[in-house]
Order: C-alpha cells, then sequence, then structure tokens
C-alpha cells in the first residue's frame, strides 16, 4: 500500500512564493529532489540554509558534534509565547540543566510505574469510542487527540481528561493550534531581541490562558508536595529532582515552561502517530487483522500488564513504519557556530542546518520502496540497516526526545487496545493526505468508520 504523501512544489520559486506555501504546509512547499538529494542548499536575502539527507551528515550534526550546532532560534520564535524557556527551545548550560532534572523521570524504571495510567486512558478511549461504533464517517484525529491529552493528564498530574481544568487545557491548545504560531516573522528575518515579534492576538491570549491553567495544577502539587501527599507520578518526580550540580529544582515559572512542551511534544505528537497509524491499517486491513489477533492473544480477556508489551512485535513494527512514514515533527534545525565544510561546500556560521526526518524517511537511495507501508521491512537486511542510520522520529545524540521510550509503549499500546476493540475502515471519498505546521496532520482530518470487533 502506498503511503499518501503530499505533491511537491516546483523547484524554482521566489522567495514569497516559497514563504506562501511554507504558511500552508511545510511538506508541500519542499522540491521533489530532496527525496534523492545527499544535500540541497537553499538561499534567501536574510541567511542560508542546508538540508541534509547523507547519514553521514545527520550523525554529525545530532551526534558527533551536537554542542557546535545547537537548536536554530528561528524555528523556536513562533513557539515562545507558549513554551518560554523550556528545553525544546534552550541551547548550552540552560538546556543542559534542564535535562539533568527531567531524564530522570523518564527512565525505564518509571515507565512501569506509568503503565496503568497509559492503561486507563486507553481504557477510557475504547468506552469513548463505542458512542461512535456505528460505521459511518469520523475524524479519528480528535479522537486520537484526546486519548493522547488523557495519558498526558493521568501520566503528568494523575487526573484524567474530563478534569475541568485539565479539559481546559486541551480546549486552550486547539484553539492555540489553529492560530498557527510556528510561522513568525523572526523566523525568516534576523530581528535583535528588542525587536518585537508579532506574534498573533489569538496566539497570545491562548499561550496565557494554557499558561494560566498550568501554572494552577503546578502550583496545587507543590502544596500536596509539601503537605506529604502528592502522587508519584511524573510532575512530583520533575518537581522534586534537584539538579545533581547545583541543587536547585525547578521554580513554578520553569515548571510551567516544561510542562507546556511535555503537552505539546507528548499531546501532539502521539496524537498524530496513532491517527496515521489507524488510517495504514485501515487501508491495509491484512496487517490490522494481524494487530488485534496479536492483541487478543497477549491481552487474553484482561487488562494490559506492563510485561505485555515486549510480546507485542507486530503493534510495534506497525508504530514503528507509521513513525516512518509520517514522523511526527517532520524537520528540525541547527544553525552552525563555526566555520563548516559539508560534502566539499564551505558553510559559513549562523547558517541554518536543516535534518528532516519526512524526506530522510522516504529517501529513494537508502530505503527499499521508501513510499509503501510495509511493517515487514525491519526484518530485511535494508530496514535494519536504515533502522541504525537513516531513522531519527525522535531526533538522535544527546537531544533524543526524552519521551521516546515512553511513546514507544504508549503507542503501540494504545493501537492494540484500540484495534482489539474496533475494526477500522476507509473512507472512499475522503482520503487523508498529510500536512504539516509544527506537526504531520490530516490536511481535512483523517476520517474513518469504525466497528466494534468485540464486545468492549
Amino acid at each position: 500500500m502506498i503511503a499518501p504523501k503530499p505533491p511537491a512544489r516546483p523547484d524554482r520559486v521566489s522567495l514569497w512564493r516559497y514563504l506562501r506555501l511554507f504558511r500552508a504546509d511545510i511538506l508541500s512547499a519542499q522540491p521533489a529532489r530532496l527525496y534523492g538529494a545527499w544535500m540541497a542548499e537553499f538561499r534567501t536575502p536574510f541567511f542560508r540554509s542546508y538540508l541534509c539527507n547523507e547519514p553521514a551528515l545527520v550523525d554529525q550534526v545530532l551526534r558527533a558534534r551536537p554542542d557546535a550546532f545547537p537548536k536554530s532560534a528561528r524555528v523556536t520564535e513562533g513557539l515562545r509565547p507558549l513554551l518560554g524557556g523550556s528545553v525544546f527551545v534552550s541551547n548550552g548550560a540552560t538546556w543542559r540543566r534542564q535535562r539533568r532534572i527531567i531524564d530522570p523521570a523518564f527512565e525505564g524504571g518509571r515507565l512501569r510505574d506509568t503503565f496503568p495510567a497509559m492503561v486507563a486512558a486507553g481504557q477510557g478511549a475504547v468506552d469513548r469510542l463505542a458512542e461512535v461504533a456505528d460505521g459511518s464517517p469520523h475524524d479519528i484525529e480528535l479522537h486520537t487527540s484526546h486519548a493522547a491529552a488523557d495519558v498526558i493528564f493521568r501520566t503528568l498530574f494523575s487526573i484524567p481528561i474530563e478534569n475541568d481544568t485539565a479539559a481546559k487545557v486541551f480546549e486552550a491548545f486547539k484553539a492555540h493550534q489553529r492560530s498557527q504560531p510556528v510561522l513568525n516573522l523572526a523566523a525568516f528575518v534576523p530581528l535583535p531581541r528588542w525587536f518585537p515579534r508579532f506574534h498573533r492576538r489569538r496566539t497570545r491570549a491562548t499561550a496565557r490562558v494554557i499558561r494560566g491553567l498550568i501554572t494552577r495544577l503546578t502550583d496545587a502539587r507543590k502544596v500536596e508536595i509539601a503537605e506529604g501527599c502528592a502522587p508519584d507520578d511524573l510532575a512530583t518526580k520533575i518537581m522534586t529532582t534537584p539538579d545533581p550540580e547545583s541543587g536547585a529544582c525547578f521554580t513554578t515559572r520553569d515548571m510551567v515552561d516544561q510542562v507546556a512542551i511535555f503537552f505539546l511534544a507528548g499531546h501532539e505528537t502521539s496524537a498524530s502517530a496513532l491517527a496515521w497509524a489507524l488510517y495504514l491499517l485501515a487501508r491495509s486491513p491484512d496487517w490490522q487483522d494481524r494487530v488485534a489477533g496479536e492483541a487478543e492473544a497477549v491481552f487474553g480477556d484482561g487488562a494490559p500488564a506492563f510485561g505485555d508489551m515486549g510480546r507485542l512485535r507486530i503493534a510495534r513494527d506497525v508504530f514503528r513504519e507509521t513513525l516512518r512514514l509520517y514522523p511526527p515533527v517532520p524537520m528540525m534545525v541547527r544553525e552552525t557556530t563555526c566555520p563548516e565544510r559539508f560534502r566539499d561546500r564551505d558553510i559559513a556560521p549562523g547558517a541554518q542546518v536543516v535534518i528532516s526526518p519526512w524526506h530522510l524517511h522516504r529517501h529513494t537511495r537508502l530505503w527499499n520502496n521508501p513510499d509503501v507501508f510495509d511493517p515487514a521491512r525491519y526484518a530485511t537486511e535494508n530496514g535494519a540497516a536504515c533502522l541504525r542510520t537513516a531513522y531519527i522520529p525522535f531526533s538522535a545524540g544527546q537531544r533524543v526526545c526524552p519521551g521516546a521510550g515512553f511513546a514507544m509503549i504508549e503507542g503501540p499500546l494504545l493501537l492494540a487496545m484500540l484495534v482489539r476493540a474496533y475494526r477500522v475502515t476507509p473512507v472512499a471519498d475522503r482520503p487523508a493526505m498529510p500536512l504539516a505546521h509544527l506537526t504531520v496532520r490530516g490536511r481535512d482530518g483523517i476520517w474513518l468508520k469504525l466497528a466494534p470487533r468485540r464486545a468492549c
């Protein structure tokens, strides 16, 4: 089955045309040659950018010399009203301090502790979908978004999505997404720190609402921690972990910044990947039946257990293949800090280095049949090799997503639970087409029909 991808733009367009295309969709704003190029250069009046697909270059930027290629501030300009100084937008000593505090919360042992909350959120999604499993078309993205938000709130603050504050954050976040905060003047024109960024009024307003609600949750948790009655969840772990070098914990503002990115990264990306996985299975009924059969055999009539996850090999490979075809974050941008030389080309300091999981994962010179949905590819020599050198849905190196292990438990688990309960089929007259602003979603949603597979 050929996994859909957006049409590419003509190879040469004006800067104004490119900005308009980029605003509408990051993916279709790029030329088709990037799917076979090892490197491509783009010039604007304000900066040069270089997209790198050659695995050796990707490795140099992300793994071998990451400090020489910090995250570009241009891309994060539009996100700052919501994310503040979070780990997603920071660099250098600030970033290293943040990771020293955050990383222990996502260690392997903690995944076992958060697993019951994931199962509860998955069962909540199964129960809610019973209301729409009537064989009529529904936009599954709405439901996977709800499920992913439920996981985040249950694992972070031990509250379900039905909690009043959680529900308000969820609704405000949807409004924030619609304001397209990722595109900002400073992403294209170098501006001094004091110059206004001209974020949209709605972007600023929704960010204030979200941060205010998260502050309320954080302040309440601080009281519970002080009184010794806080639940043992991710928020408590992060808020009580001191920096091993300075001994200081996160302030309330620090914590609000981090919770905002946990919600953005953990909710938005998980919702996207789960929706695309269901769509791919709807169009590949044989793989769907294999996932459902595996879930039935592994779970039986009981609730999933953490020890079951190692046995969900088919669900894992389906989710892995989904992340290859539809990496939730399609592009990452770094910036050179000193003169570089890539593929016999001199790169000046301040140049933008683009690492594109979207193009790397579908590269015609790396993957066999790159646009084909084939979860079995990872058992082949080509698939295993590319998995090591050309597969980065969570980035790589020291800036790899701290929640990568969390996502690779959550995704296969929820996918197995949903497919065990429901059969999904495509809607013939509403094919999905990917579109990317911050993450890869359906241009007009991802429409599927659901019908009960078993008593739920």
